[in-house]
């Protein structure tokens, strides 16, 4: 697997290499979007937390007032390549098969914002502008050069060796840079020094506590430290997921990790079921991405409940400040 990653990584450059350098040339031109749009994206294979960094900054964006709508290209779901309409702010039109799971859980954390689904970011971004959204969260999109944004932001991990998407000379696209904190200090000092005019700001990921599958009340940690739970995830990095259960305090007696994006056929519920069964936890946990696809399964887990790790982004209010500070001239004097 080492080795697939690092041929796909070298292509992966390369592309991405060739394709910035035909943009920058005027070969090739970016399309400017009727509305302001946040980039959110990564120089990584693999998850570095873009999607809560997005509902962090949906949440940001409503609580200053504006419409914000995420615009994603809902990886496997069916939508991808025709588009849709996920959410409008007021109704929830598909599902999570329609859009993925990532949009779908969004649609449903934040059900006053937009959620527009389809490869072809632009029209969505168009989608979005015609029923009055003002401003735009663009999911996945430091490699998408074709559409202009107004802001990138990069989540950068130094902690796990990981084959990249693009190079550490990508960053110089960016606006804002976002270093996970762990890892060898000397990277993280390596890359603030490349760049220094870069702002570069620290992060973390958080517990908020955890919920029963397809119910909003949130429990705090402290309930279900000691106890024996059978754990599992289709997430692309399992092993954070399984540390933060451990940091919370359960026992985890079971754990199955699944490719990201898992739809959860009929074989891989019985496999997690046949586990509750055996060993008789005091809970059967998962993720939220994982949640959106299970809630129509929840009565076939047996006694034990279904509980939803929840989680957050630690982020400086310096960096908020800065994003408010960057918004064009039109937004800030709505705030």
């Amino acid at each position: 697997m080492r080795i697939l990653l690092a041929v796909y990584s070298l292509f992966s450059r390369f592309v991405c290499r060739i394709k910035s350098g035909l943009y920058r040339c005027g070969i090739l031109h970016a399309h400017r979007a009727p509305l302001p749009v946040v980039s959110i994206g990564n120089i990584r294979l693999g998850g570095t937390e873009k999607t809560p960094l997005a509902m962090e900054l949906i949440s940001f964006f409503l609580n200053l007032g504006f419409r914000p709508a995420l615009v994603s290209r809902g990886y496997k779901g069916r939508w991808e390549r025709e588009g849709g309409v996920l959410s409008d702010g007021k109704t929830i039109f598909g599902s999570w098969q329609d859009s993925g799971d990532e949009p779908y859980m969004v649609a449903r954390a934040f059900p006053q914002a937009g959620v527009f689904i389809g490869a072809d970011r632009l029209a969505s971004c168009q989608k979005a502008r015609s029923r009055g959204f003002d401003i735009v969260v663009l999911d996945d999109g430091f490699q998408h050069v074709r559409l202009q944004r107004d802001l990138d932001i990069v989540l950068h991990s130094v902690r796990e060796p990981t084959a990249l998407r693009e190079g550490l000379g990508a960053l110089q696209r960016a606006h804002f840079l976002l270093l996970k904190t762990g890892g060898p200090e000397a990277k993280r000092q390596r890359i603030r020094a490349a760049y220094p005019e870069l702002p570069v700001f620290d992060y973390s990921v958080s517990v908020k506590g955890f919920s029963s599958l397809g119910k909003d009340e949130i429990f705090s940690t402290a309930d279900w430290r000691g106890k024996k739970a059978v754990a599992f995830c289709g997430i692309a990095r399992p092993e954070r997921f399984f540390s933060l259960l451990e940091e919370c305090g359960l026992v985890i007696s079971a754990r199955f990790s699944f490719p990201d994006h898992h739809a959860y056929p009929r074989r891989s519920l019985e496999k997690i079921v046949r586990a509750a069964e055996e060993l008789r936890p005091e809970a059967v946990v998962t993720t939220e991405k994982d949640a959106v696809k299970l809630t129509a399964h929840r009565d076939q887990f047996g006694p034990a409940p279904v509980v939803v790790l929840k989680i957050g982004l630690e982020l400086p209010e310096p960096f908020f400040e800065r994003i408010r500070a960057a918004l064009p001239k039109t937004l800030r004097a709505q705030i």
